[in-house]
């Protein structure tokens, strides 16, 4: 398996993690923190030394991504909400729009140095720094032509909080779908190398197991 096929997966893992939490946090108003964290340290490593750097040991710090993945390539349509799949393919499109856009791009660049400072002081995952977040996401991708339509519970979604962490999970899928570009992803591969793609996973998921 080539390194390129790997950190591909490995991003688009990271992509379909966030878009997993979002749909649960609108749906419950609740997600597992340990799976949040790895998405929102990574928005905060902007010149890594390397790829590994982004994610660190990916395949359990993006095991539900990587889970999901093969959910949704392999048996599509089984066990995972069409929202989730909705959510990851809007990033990946959302992204495509930002990179068209290079002085959002650098106004995105400039907030998650303010956001990282406040990371640094509160830690990433304190309300603070979510809310620093969002407002960028709010600030910047929200104003974009297109924009991801989250559904689920009102009464979860209009509860501040976790209106502020779902755009921060959303920002994190940014980071996430403009990693999976860089490493040579591209949204044709998603339908003509889904063999590939599964066993990347598998080859991730066995590096974990070992």
């Amino acid at each position: 398996m080539n390194t390129a096929t790997l950190q591909q997966v490995t991003a688009l893992a990271a992509v379909i993690q966030a878009a997993t939490l979002v749909e649960q946090l609108a749906r419950s108003g609740d997600i597992p923190a340990a799976e949040a964290e790895p998405l929102l340290q990574a928005l905060f490593i902007q010149s890594p030394d390397r790829f590994e750097d982004v994610y660190g040991d990916a395949s359990t710090r993006l095991a539900g991504g990587l889970n999901n993945l093969q959910t949704i390539f392999g048996q599509p349509g089984r066990g995972i909400s069409p929202d989730v799949t909705r959510y990851a393919l809007s990033l990946l499109h959302l992204e495509r729009k930002l990179r068209q856009n290079p002085d959002m791009l650098a106004e995105l660049g400039r907030g998650i140095q303010t956001a990282a400072r406040q990371s640094e002081h509160f830690g990433v995952s304190h309300e603070n720094t979510i809310a620093a977040l969002a407002d960028l996401y709010k600030q910047t991708l929200s104003n974009l032509s297109f924009r991801i339509h989250v559904t689920g519970n009102p009464s979860f979604l209009q509860n501040p909080h976790t209106a502020n962490r779902v755009r921060a999970l959303l920002l994190a899928g940014i980071r996430a779908a403009i990693l999976w570009r860089q490493a040579g992803g591209r949204r044709w591969h998603l339908l003509f190398k889904r063999s590939s793609c599964l066993k990347a996973s598998e080859l991730l998921q066995q590096q974990r197991e070992a």
